[in-house]
Formats: structure tokens, C-alpha cells, sequence
């Protein structure tokens, strides 16, 4: 496995300014986002935390630049957001690898697209993520956790300044999952990337995040914003990670559940 690679020279800083939107859904406006205002420092790992439907993802989306917001704005270092661009790559809950593309060939989609040609980039991602040897493998040879480790490459080798995980891991077995997190944690680690991460697990935020944002039901509201002061290699048996999971969960109207 590598342990180390090229850091990000300018990870991407983020600035969200009363932010509200929502969907209208069978001629009703259903509110999603409450007046969501956040700055996101370049380099940070900060976790999204709440209950399941309450615009977590949604607020991913408008980051990625998928989608504009009702109201408020949305600035990467002073500038706008408006739309996709590689300076923030997303890696979904699904792997969404094309089935007639062999692992090179997925991780090498957006060079693809750009009619960019850099094999020794695509190999080296293919590498930094630890599936060296199954470059011409298919996705359906291999399994759910090297599904995830293709598209972590895909995302990687269009060394993205800020990447946006939608619950990554969150089909993953258990054991899978745990060695996942600490492949996550390294890559940030290494790359100096700013991470922002949808998750529903408070121990896998408490674990891989520098932050931790809390967001009411919906429409979402931030309740908490958590700096998380622990060192990078941590314990899930650390006194200080188990008393955090129990603020959080208090903050999640699960007092009684930690």
C-alpha cells in the first residue's frame, strides 16, 4: 500500500451565506434548508450529522454546484458557485461504475472527457487507493469495498481541492467499512484536501472529521457546530471521543441511546 503522495497545493476554502432552499413536490413547496450559513476553512474534514431526510445531501448538492439555492450564496475563495466544476469532485454512497469499463478505464473517465491523456496519473491513483494489480479488472469481479476504492481513485486523479462525500461508506460491511475510514482518513491526511462528509455514523464523524455540524430535522438548522480536538489517530475507546458521541447524540434527541 503507498502512504504517501503529493499533497494538494491549494486546498479550497468555502463560504456559505444564509443559505435556504427547497423543492416543490406535487404543487406544494417543501422547505429543505433553513438559513444555513457556514465557512468551511481550506484543509478542513468537517462532518455532517443529522436526521435521515433533513437536507444534508441536498446541501452537498448545491456545494457541488448541481443545483443553485433559493436564496444565499455560496463562495469558494470569494467566487460564486455557479455549477460543477473539478475543483470539487463528489463521491456518492453508490460506486456508479460503468460496467463496460475496466478499473483504468473508469478512474481514467474525466481525463476521458477532457481528452486528457495521463496514464501515469491514473495508474498512480489506482495505486495510491490500494487496487495495483486490478487495473483491468471489471467492476462486477470486484467487491463492494474495491467498488469504492475505483471511484475514491476516479475522484482522486482529478486531484480535487475539495472533495464531497455522500455517505461513502454507508453500504459497506463492517470490517470493510473500518478499513475504509482509515484509508479516507490517510488520503486527506496525505493529500491536504478540504473534506466535507455526509455520514449517519457518529463514531465514523467523531473518528475521520476535524469538525462536526449537527443539522436539526427538516427543514435542516444548524443546532451544533463541534470543533473536534482530538489527535489524527484516534480511539474508539478514547474517553474524550465517547463523551463527544454523547453530547451529539443528546443534540440528535438520542439521550438515552449512547
Amino acid at each position: 500500500m503507498v502512504t504517501t503522495s503529493t499533497r494538494i497545493a491549494h486546498p479550497l476554502g468555502l463560504e456559505l451565506d444564509h443559505i435556504d432552499h427547497g423543492y416543490t413536490i406535487g404543487g406544494v413547496f417543501t422547505p429543505v434548508l433553513d438559513d444555513i450559513s457556514l465557512s468551511i476553512a481550506p484543509g478542513e474534514f468537517v462532518a455532517l450529522l443529522g436526521p435521515s431526510g433533513c437536507g444534508k445531501s441536498t446541501l452537498l448538492r448545491l456545494i457541488a454546484g448541481l443545483e443553485p439555492p433559493h436564496g444565499g450564496t455560496i463562495l469558494a475563495e470569494d467566487t460564486p458557485i455557479s455549477g460543477p466544476g473539478p475543483d470539487r469532485i463528489v463521491m456518492f454512497q453508490d460506486p456508479t461504475l460503468y460496467p463496460w469499463r475496466t478499473v483504468r478505464g473508469n478512474v481514467a473517465l474525466g481525463h476521458d472527457i477532457a481528452g486528457r491523456k495521463d496514464q501515469a496519473s491514473v495508474d498512480a491513483a489506482i495505486e495510491l487507493v490500494g487496487l495495483k494489480g486490478f487495473e483491468r479488472a471489471w467492476p462486477h469481479q470486484l467487491s463492494g469495498g474495491m467498488a469504492q476504492r475505483a471511484a475514491l481513485a476516479r475522484a482522486l486523479v482529478n486531484d480535487p481541492r475539495v472533495l464531497i462525500l455522500d455517505e461513502p461508506l454507508g453500504k459497506l460491511d463492517s470490517l470493510t467499512r473500518l478499513t475504509m475510514q482509515t484509508e479516507l482518513h490517510r488520503l486527506w491526511r496525505d493529500r491536504g484536501f478540504t473534506a466535507i462528509m455526509v455520514t449517519h455514523d457518529v463514531e465514523e464523524a467523531l473518528l475521520l472529521a476535524t469538525r462536526i455540524v449537527v443539522f436539526s430535522p427538516r427543514p435542516a438548522r444548524i443546532i451544533a457546530d463541534l470543533p473536534i480536538d482530538l489527535p489524527p489517530h484516534r480511539h474508539r475507546d478514547d474517553p474524550r471521543l465517547l463523551d463527544l458521541r454523547k453530547n451529539i447524540l443528546t443534540q440528535l434527541g438520542h439521550s438515552a441511546d449512547w
